[in-house]
């Protein structure tokens, strides 16, 4: 087994000799613990969590080349559409104890899973509310590094902005997940991607790139861009 450092910060890369490809992960802030019954290796007094692209948006973008990513140790992030936790736990991992993430969810049901999820990450702060209204909440949340967004619906791209404008830091990031099917099913989605990117770019970021997610998310992009205001 080889475990590497990637080029981003709080990130791992792992080939063990049985598996093929090269798998990324990152280090369990909850030593003994899964969020989503995800593979754990231990390697020299580290817990590794294998970061599954197939389930986590943010992972994919990586595996797919992503250029940058903000979200370091440290950093705090305001995660919009967090659900039961899976991509926010290794985001989680990813800041450690002096990071934060804010975690934005309107389910009541899914609430409950992210509750007991933070309870055992105290970098992880559970917020029941509505992301098209951030106003909510930002008094909970403050200046954030980043956003992470993962909110399938028609408006998402003004959902982005809303939260940006009252949330994000001059010259912080947002990373965007765009599902193309749930803004128009009839279109082609490279058109979608367009046309969400020239709304961001309206709303006052510069876009610094587009991924696709194919395969591991159908007709599904992360957007990245950084905030002009």
């Amino acid at each position: 087994m080889e475990i590497t450092k990637h080029r981003f910060k709080g990130v791992y890369q792992i080939k063990e000799e049985d598996r093929p490809g090269v798998e990324i992960a990152t280090v369990n802030l909850s030593p003994g613990t899964r969020v989503y019954g995800e593979r754990i290796i231990r390697h020299s007094g580290r817990e590794y969590r294998i970061w599954d692209p197939y389930r986590s948006k943010l992972s994919a973008a990586i595996h797919k080349g992503l250029s940058e990513m903000p979200i370091s140790p440290g950093s705090r992030v305001l995660y919009l559409g967090a659900a039961s936790g899976t991509t926010a736990s290794h985001v989680s991992d990813i800041i450690g104890e002096d990071g934060k993430i804010f975690c934005v969810e309107m389910s009541s049901r899914t609430m409950r899973e992210l509750i007991t999820l933070c309870e055992r990450r105290k970098n992880m702060i559970p917020i029941l509310g509505d992301a098209r209204k951030p106003w909510e909440y930002s008094s909970l949340v403050g200046y954030s590094d980043v956003i992470y967004q993962d909110v399938a619906q028609p408006d998402q791209a003004k959902i982005a902005l809303e939260n940006a404008k009252r949330l994000l830091k001059p010259g912080g990031f947002a990373i965007i997940a765009i599902k193309s099917r749930s803004i128009d099913v009839t279109k082609d989605p490279r058109e979608i991607f367009k046309e969400e990117v020239r709304k961001i770019e309206r709303g006052g970021f510069e876009v610094i790139e587009v991924k696709r997610l194919d395969p591991f998310e159908k007709d599904h992009a992360i957007i990245l861009g950084r905030f002009e205001g």
